[in-house]
Formats: structure tokens, sequence, C-alpha cells
């Protein structure tokens, strides 16, 4: 197999991140192993939604400088950036890298749609602000009868995908604080806890038994003032300048607790996991910050990852408690943790079961079961009923929108990993099991 051919002019580049994707592309040997893991591959069957026939499109367009055409649009569209491709490339292409290029060169040579302009901008205020976001919760509840209209509507389907994972009785803002966290243990250093954007709004409970367990290991658990959103949803949407902005104006936030002395940056969506640790590439040519993004990104840490370091705070008690457990594809794809997760759900006790085609994604995937909700739906639905075949009391994930997604297709209760080893470890039940059987306390916390 031989590297894929390219041709750019020396002009292109000079300009670093098309030198950055024509790298990218030379690495590709057309070997097609990538079409067997991708989602959209396995259920469309069309080489263009393929990550292989992605890379001939983008090459195309970035080469010759196209202005991008509708049906090159459509395919980068429905790509779910869930990254599957890149645990089974064999040559290291870095798709994540270069579908990222293409989008943002779609967004400022591309000219949308009104409806489409809108409603991506709309999500783009919205979703990366917590409080605007709780406002439009709210807002979601009076606007449900509407919903039969805009999913007969083509345009309006984003609006009918977004009122359908709208919870239909939004949490308590403060619910978190109300279970105080266990004083600290011997210490082991200091951590910051990513505060998050659609997380804490949607399920504020993960950051309670996230504060609790990392206290029981021995860590201070502080958080970051002037911290926002990690920039991963409007990066997705290829709107790379105000991806930049968050990372930048979160490493100003960070930089300080890091010079101060600390352990690690823990974060609880996986998703963002994944953006964060790419600071350190986002910024590469970013005279100001270049070096300052590379440090976050090397302290960056899912909460699986520091609590598989430090082992669990005493033995579990998830003993005859069947767990499904749901790999997002930015844990196992984009941050290439498989083994911590299952692992600490095995040592709190618990059976651990995992579902056929793992590696397949439930069709979350950030924005994605928003603005692409037939394709979202066809994986979600899969995803379900792979993971209600293994019998499970309960179902674990590490990423808020997978949670979302599976949870509104099933009614078996689906939980973050970290309220599992909370409770596993002398925590109080997750809210969504706090009646049932087998999760009710039986002694008091550690």
């Amino acid at each position: 197999m031989t590297p894929m051919q390219t041709n750019f002019s020396p002009t292109q580049l000079a300009d670093p991140t098309t030198s950055a994707s024509a790298a990218i592309i030379r690495k590709c040997v057309h070997c097609g192993f990538c079409t067997a893991t991708c989602p959209t591959y396995v259920l469309l069957g069309d080489e263009l939604d393929s990550p292989r026939g992605r890379i001939y499109l983008i090459k195309d367009m970035l080469e010759n400088g196209r202005k991008p055409t509708e049906e090159v649009v459509k395919h980068v569209d429905r790509c779910l950036s869930c990254l599957s491709c890149m645990t089974t490339c064999p040559s290291g292409v870095n798709y994540m890298h270069l579908v990222d290029h293409a989008r943002a060169y779609i967004e400022t040579n591309y000219q949308r749609g009104f409806t489409d302009r809108l409603l991506r901008a709309l999500v783009a205020a919205i979703l990366p602000h917590p409080a605007r976001f709780r406002v439009a919760l709210r807002l979601a509840r009076l606007t449900l009868p509407l919903s039969p209209v805009f999913s007969r509507i083509k345009s309006l389907l984003p609006l009918a995908a977004m009122l359908a994972l709208a919870p239909r009785r939004p949490p308590d803002k403060t619910s978190w604080l109300k279970a105080s966290a266990t004083p600290p243990v011997p210490a082991r250093g200091r951590v910051i806890l990513l505060q998050g954007c659609a997380e804490p709004v949607l399920s504020p409970q993960i950051r309670a038994a996230t504060v609790r367990m990392l206290e029981r290991c021995g860590f201070t658990v502080a958080f970051a003032k002037g911290e926002q959103c990690c920039g991963s949803l409007v990066q997705h949407m290829g709107k790379e300048n105000a991806a930049l902005v968050a990372a930048r104006r979160n490493i100003d936030a960070w930089i300080g607790e890091i010079d101060a002395g600390l352990t690690a940056i823990v974060i609880t969506a996986a998703g963002c996991g994944t953006t964060i640790k790419d600071y350190g590439f986002m910024l590469r040519d970013d005279p100001a910050y270049a070096a300052k993004a590379a440090r976050v990104s090397s302290l960056a840490r899912d909460v699986s990852e520091v609590l598989d370091s430090t082992g669990l705070p005493g033995p579990g008690r998830g003993q005859d408690i069947i767990v499904a457990y749901h790999p997002a594809c930015s844990m196992q794809h984009g941050q290439k943790i498989t083994a911590q997760p299952p692992r600490l759900l095995s040592d709190a006790g618990f059976t651990l079961r995992v579902p056929a085609e793992a590696h397949l994604c439930c069709g979350s995937a950030g924005t994605y079961n928003i603005f692409q909700p037939y394709i979202a739906g066809q994986l979600g639905d899969r995803k379900t009923a792979q993971l209600e075949r293994l019998g499970a009391d309960v179902i674990a994930t590490g990423n808020i929108g997978c949670a979302m997604q599976i949870g509104q297709r099933t009614g078996t209760p689906i939980v973050h990993t970290v309220e599992l080893l909370d409770w596993a470890t002398g925590g109080p039940a997750p809210a969504s099991l706090a009646n049932h059987p087998r999760f009710i306390n039986e002694r008091p916390e550690i």
C-alpha cells in the first residue's frame, strides 16, 4: 500500500494548519480498515460516508482551494467525530485534526441556509453557557406541544431533536451541594475539577459524587474562577475562533492554579477531556499560549484515570449488581482510556458486562444528535438494543451526552461511572437509583 499523494503548493504549505493537514492526508494508505468501524459507513454503506471517503473529499477541497459544495458539506457534517477510525487505522492518520480543519474551512467558505445558520448560532450561544442553558430548558417545557410540528418540517428537525433531549424536569442547580464531601484523608495533592457547561445543568449530582470520591481518596478539590466551556461544542461545529477563545480563557483560569501547585485538572465529561488534552495542538502556533496550553494538556485527566491511579478508598459493595458499561467514543477512541473504568467498577464489586459493538458510537457526539437526528436516532436505537440485551440493573458511562442519548431510549437507569463508585464506597445512591432495592444505603459514608 502506498501513501496518498498530495499536490499542495508551497504557498498553501506555508500555512501551518494546511501543512499539518497535508501531512495527515499523506499518512493514509487507502487500506479501508476504517470503514469497518465507522458508524455512518456501517449504517449507510456509502464510501463517502467513511473516513477514507471523507479524506478524499477534504483533500480535493483543500488542495484546490475549492469552495465547499453541498455534497462535500453533507458528508463532512455526517461525520460523528467518534474517532473510531483512529483506533483502527494502522497508519496513524490523525483524522480528528483533519476533520476539525475541514469543518473550520467549511464554516469560513460555505454559506449554509438561513434556518441552519440560525439554529447553529442558537446552539453555540446557549449550550456552552450554563445560565442560558437553564433558561432554555425552562422554555423548552413550554414549547413541547410544538414538537410534532417541528418534526414534520425538515429544516426544523434540529428543534424537534432538542426538545426530545430536554429533560421534562430539570434538576435543581444547587442539588450537588446538599451532600457534603467527607474530610480528606492523607493528602495526595490538590486538583481542579472542570465545572463544564451542559453536565452541571443536566446532572449536577455527577459533580457531587466526584467531589466526594476525590476527597475520600485524599485530594483537595477546588474550582477555578473564570473557567467556562472547554470549547469542544463550538470546535465540532467548525467555529474554530470561538473554540480557541474558550481554550485561552480556561488556560488563563488554570495557569495560576498550576503555578501554585496542582496534581491534575480532573474532567468528568469525556468529550471535554478529549478537547482539553488537545489544547497543546490547538494553540501550538500561538506564541503567547503554546507553552501554557501544553502544560494544561499534560495535567488534564479523566476522573477514572485519577481514581485508577490511587485505587478505591475502601472495599466496594457492588456485589450482585450487574452493570452494563458503555464506553464513550471520546473516552475509548479520543483519549485511549479503555481499561480504567471497567477495572474500577470490577474493583467496586460490580458484575460488569460490555455490549457487542462497544466501539460504535451511540449517536450523541456533542451536537450531532441535534443536527443529524435521523442518523443519530438509528445509532441510539442500535446502541440501546445492545445494552438492553445484557439484562443489567444499571448502565454506566463516562459522558453526559451518551447518558442523555441512551437514557431517552431505555427504562434501565443510566448514571455516570463515578456515581456508582461513590455509592459503592459509602456515598449516597444516585438519584435515579435512590428507590432501587439494591441501592439503598446499608451503612454510613466512609
